[in-house]
């Protein structure tokens, strides 16, 4: 089994950073694919970020390109996204998950292990 745990959220003015972690505790971290998603109220989960295993391959939505960025350190056993030049339109909570074939995926149907989420609130 493997437990995902995020931080990081909270409250930050339009235009602001923020840095999201996810540490992870059993299971075999380093053969995992991340990815990050968030839900807004009365909104889907939508796809935000993926990473590979390695980190090699990085894919992200639209939305969120050139202002956040996913990265992960294997011997930490953590996940990170980091968030740049905040909207309010990204208010939402953020979640990040496991997927064992090592790739990520843009579709949450493919993770098997959930986070409990953290908040984001961007303030215009």
């Amino acid at each position: 089994q493997v437990q995902l745990v995020e931080s990081g959220g909270g409250l930050v003015q339009a235009g602001g950073s923020l840095t999201l972690s996810c540490a992870a505790s059993g299971g075999t971290f380093s053969t995992y694919g991340m990815g990050w998603f968030r839900q807004a109220p009365g909104k889907e989960r939508d796809f935000v970020a993926r990473i590979s295993w390695s980190g090699g391959n990085r894919h992200y939505a639209d939305s969120v390109k050139g202002r956040f960025t996913i990265s992960r350190d294997n011997a930490k056993r953590t996940v990170y996204l980091q968030m740049n030049s905040l909207k309010p339109e990204d208010t939402a909570v953020y979640y990040c998950a496991a997927e064992q074939l090592g790739f990520g995926s843009f579709d949450p149907n493919q993770y098997g292990y959930w986070g409990q989420g953290t908040q984001v609130t961007v303030a215009s």
